[in-house]
């Protein structure tokens, strides 16, 4: 850890920590899952309090109707899990439907988009292997700020009123989410009745009363109603699944590790693979070259990734090919040193909006966690009486006739949250995330590459300024890059988004542990309302 060598504009300090550390998007958040630590709960049980914390406090980007995954280290196996909690499409959902509607692309918004959530059945999975509470305990927090309300915090706020439109096309969406017919301004009190009962019903009675019950009922009929095809038996028949985790050797010891399809967690590695080709350290940090080496590497990983990944249940997903040192080899060898890529996915030879929280306790576990609705409020569908607004999942489905992430029934939809890990010498190092869609794996190679190859401190990795490829040879960049800098990436040909609308780089935190003390250090970035805490 470089404390001094780097040094970037709004930089906070660390927090530093030895019993526990959790670090998240919302600071209400945040301290519900220290309060949990200090109370004798484990990094997992910590982890559930903050999630279930931030479906109240950041309703814009995660609730109990959305999705979630999670790497977990647990110390006393010195082992890394992997949880996919992300549901599938309904039974009755197919590509041809939607197309016969008339749609070229998949719709965002409305009844269709809408896959099973997944998040609950997440939180029992997890605590059913790893926990020492009971959602019984683990909810109150939450529970507590729906029904008696919490004051809105800035980002957060700006970002509900972003999605005003979308929530004012249904009644029941537009009697919760815009009280006096407007988003909760900053420091406003924001109450939800509705869902302090949905998860008091979850508290006493279990995951079993959301996807089974009454709540579950709502849910189907308020889809339904806005013209989708999820019914009670798609939520019931879900269950949450372990998944072995996919990982890329850097050097150094560091392994970095990530949630394989139908996550895009494939994307990132995908991108180190390419990136440890070139010397970074020589070519200089937020140098061009640095740039335009991460820049097409990115580009190459998201050109195969927008090709491949899918539910791997019911499509083939080459994994092993596209991580393999040929294949490595052969699209880094495309990468050249003046000119900008027009990107294409490659082919392998193969053989036969968003919430994220890092949780680490004294006793060396730790977690990964992210959760989402994905786009703003979701669907825009909030289900009946809940209080529970609705994921959109649905519209990274393809429509394209054949492609392996094509719309089917039971079938899992290309997913855009990761969370990340990284271990060094077989030792649990880091445990972090960068929110964001499509920025999510750009930000983990970023955010990763700050860490182990240049050195940085958690803060400080995250504080760095980022790029964000959008599309072709189409980039952004954030205003801390230099104007020297853009003129010289100008003239190899990239298409800089200068003076356009402004972007989002993604919100993100990190925990990093020391492996011979156990101290923690944690940092959380500037561009949301997030902080570290720890004790």
């Amino acid at each position: 850890m470089n404390f001094e060598k780097f040094q970037f504009p709004s930089r906070r300090s660390n927090i530093i920590a030895h019993n526990g550390l959790v670090a998240t998007s919302q600071p209400l958040a945040a301290q519900a899952g220290l309060d949990v630590l200090k109370a004798g709960g484990n990094a997992l049980d910590a982890a559930i309090a903050t999630v279930a914390t931030l479906c109240v406090v950041e309703p814009c980007s995660t609730g109990i109707g959305g999705d979630a995954f999670a790497l977990i280290w647990q110390a006393d196996e010195q082992k890394l899990y992997g949880l996919n909690a992300s549901g599938p499409a309904p039974q009755a959902l197919t590509a041809e439907l939607v197309r016969n509607q008339g749609h070229e692309q998949f719709p965002a918004i409305g009844g269709l988009a809408v896959t099973v959530p997944g998040g609950l059945r997440g939180w029992e999975a997890t605590l059913e292997r790893f926990g020492s509470f009971g959602l019984d305990t683990l909810l109150q927090r939450a529970i507590a700020y729906a029904r008696d309300g919490f004051p809105v915090s800035q980002r957060i706020a700006r970002a509900w009123g972003f999605s005003t439109e979308k929530m004012s096309r249904l009644p029941d969406s537009r009697r919760v989410w815009l009280p006096n017919g407007r988003s909760p301004r900053t420091a406003e009190l924001f109450q939800n009745p509705e869902f302090a009962l949905t998860l008091q019903t979850i508290a006493e009675d279990g995951v079993d009363a959301f996807y089974q019950g009454e709540i579950g009922r709502q849910i189907a009929e308020a889809v339904q109603g806005d013209g989708g095809v999820l019914t009670q038996d798609d939520l019931a028949n879900y269950q949450a699944e372990w998944v072995e985790p996919i990982n890329v050797e850097y050097r150094d010891g560091f392994v970095f590790h990530e949630i394989p399809p139908n996550g895009q967690g494939l994307t990132a590695l995908l991108a180190l693979n390419l990136a440890k080709q070139f010397d970074l350290p020589a070519l200089g940090y937020g140098t061009a070259d640095y740039y335009h080496a991460l820049i097409e590497a990115m580009k190459l990983a998201f050109a195969d990734a927008h090709a491949y990944i899918a539910d791997p249940r019911q499509a083939e997903v080459p994994i092993e090919a596209l991580l393999s040192d040929a294949y490595t080899r052969s699209r880094t060898s495309l990468i050249q040193p003046d000119s900008a890529l027009q990107p294409s996915p490659g082919t392998p030879q193969t053989h036969g909006d968003t919430v994220y929280l890092t949780v680490a306790d004294g006793n060396g576990n730790m977690v990964s966690w992210i959760q989402s609705l994905y786009m703003g409020f979701g669907s825009g569908i909030t289900a009946g009486r809940t209080g529970v607004q609705l994921q959109n999942r649905g519209a990274n489905f393809s429509l394209e006739p054949g492609h392996p992430n094509e719309a089917a029934p039971g079938k899992r939809p290309y997913h855009t949250i990761i969370p990340g890990f990284i271990t060094k010498n077989g030792q649990a190092w880091s445990s972090f995330g960068v929110m964001g869609g499509f920025m999510q794996p750009q930000g983990h190679l970023q955010v990763g590459l700050n860490l182990v190859e240049f050195g940085m401190d958690p803060q400080t990795a995250l504080d760095a300024p980022r790029f964000n490829w959008l599309k072709e040879k189409q980039v952004a960049l954030e205003a801390a890059v230099s104007d020297d800098i853009r003129q010289i990436l100008q003239q190899r040909g990239h298409d800089l988004w200068e003076k356009r609308k402004p972007l989002y780089y993604g919100g993100g935190q990190v925990i990093v542990r020391n492996p011979e003390t156990g101290v923690l250090i944690g940092g959380s970035e500037p561009r949301n309302d997030g902080t570290a805490v720890g004790y």
